[in-house]
């Protein structure tokens, strides 16, 4: 069971992985969410569900004005130099920050209580978000390559050099440190949306960056540089769009991590009592988990027992995986030997609740 802590503290795993980077110093010092570990005794708490939800919607708030400034900053200096390398990354920083608003209003929608028609809740919205996410993203690329395809064929010289340079550090730095929030917070409460919309920060942060190209390019007389760097970026973003594709469309379909499962098979086949796993269904509602299984216990075992299992599997699923929400298990009796044993007190009892 050893290797099930990993599951259980990917977040402190993250961290020490990063503890090197200036920008996570920079993050912890700013007590930005997912680089301080005032949640970790929270953790354990029943109301987990809240404290992450509450954890999100800061984290989505920070990401907005961060990237809201950043995109302000970069709209003012495009204005003065005219660089389409700039607008690229000015547009799609903004295209960022407006990717957080559906993001937000899904995290406060979650907050509301499961009922008669939404038996799972509000989670699914934040799925739905992700798919917004998903669609700006692409468009986001396709508007870049659009505008440099257009500056390859009417170059135009850059001026305020020096603006530009600036402009390009500042949406570095700005998205670089939404994009580890992001990307930290959303795997600790297991958001798929939100790890898509920090990756998409992380690729802002690198094409904030590749603006220096188009920089370098006019200093050494290669103006044409500006134009190449906004179709790189322009790809660059395309190959972020199909890897979020992927995830929302997993989330949609009810897809889950094939070793995240085999993972809590083995916890529970590990509790005393079990003989096998029957079945396991698991799906995400959000950032939340929900999982049913029907596992095979001997025939003898008594209602108590039975009881006790079913507590052992719901607390190893829950140490295996600590956004779920629920766990329903189902316990089986059955015939172990091939040959049906001489009648006992338990065997009509057995076969009463016996899976065929």
């Amino acid at each position: 069971m050893a290797h099930s802590h990993h599951h259980h503290h990917d977040h402190s795993h993250d961290h020490h992985h990063h503890s090197g980077n200036i920008l996570v110093k920079i993050a912890a010092a700013l007590h930005l969410p997912g680089f301080t570990h005032d949640h970790s005794h929270s953790d354990l708490a029943a109301d987990r569900a809240f404290l992450d939800n509450r954890l999100a919607v800061r984290t989505v708030w920070i990401a907005l004005v961060a990237l809201g400034l950043t995109t302000a900053l970069q709209i003012v200096i495009y204005i003065a130099s005219g660089s389409v390398a700039l607008l690229a990354d000015t547009v799609h920083n903004l295209g960022d920050a407006l990717n957080s608003i559906p993001l937000l209003f899904a995290f406060y929608v979650a907050r509301r209580a499961a009922n008669k028609r939404y038996t799972y809740g509000y989670g699914r919205l934040e799925d739905i978000a992700g798919v917004f996410i998903v669609i700006s993203i692409g468009f986001s690329a396709a508007y870049i390559i659009y505008e440099s395809v257009q500056r390859l064929l009417n170059p135009l010289p850059l001026e305020n050099l020096e603006w530009i340079a600036l402009a390009s550090l500042v949406g570095f730095v700005g998205n670089e440190l939404v994009a580890l929030m992001q990307i930290r917070v959303g795997r600790r409460i297991g958001s798929d949306a939100m790890i898509a919309d920090g990756q998409h920060a992380l690729i802002d942060g690198l094409t904030s960056l590749a603006v220096l190209i188009a920089v370098l390019g006019t200093l050494i007389g290669l103006p044409i540089l500006d134009p190449i760097v906004g179709v790189v970026i322009g790809i660059a973003i395309i190959g972020i769009t199909w890897n979020a594709i992927k995830a929302i469309w997993y989330r949609m379909m009810d897809a889950v991590d094939p070793h995240l499962a085999e993972h809590v098979e083995d916890h529970a086949r590990g509790v005393a009592g079990v003989e096998d796993v029957l079945t396991l269904r698991l799906r995400w509602v959000g950032h939340r988990m929900y999982g049913v299984m029907k596992v095979a216990v001997p025939v003898d075992t008594t209602l108590e027992a039975s009881g006790e299992i079913v507590r052992s599997i719901q607390h190893e699923a829950r140490h295996v995986i600590p956004q779920m929400e629920e766990m329903t298990v189902e316990v089986a009796r059955r015939i172990s030997t091939p040959h049906p044993p001489a009648p006992s007190p338990t065997r009509g009892e057995g076969e009463a609740d016996a899976a065929p």
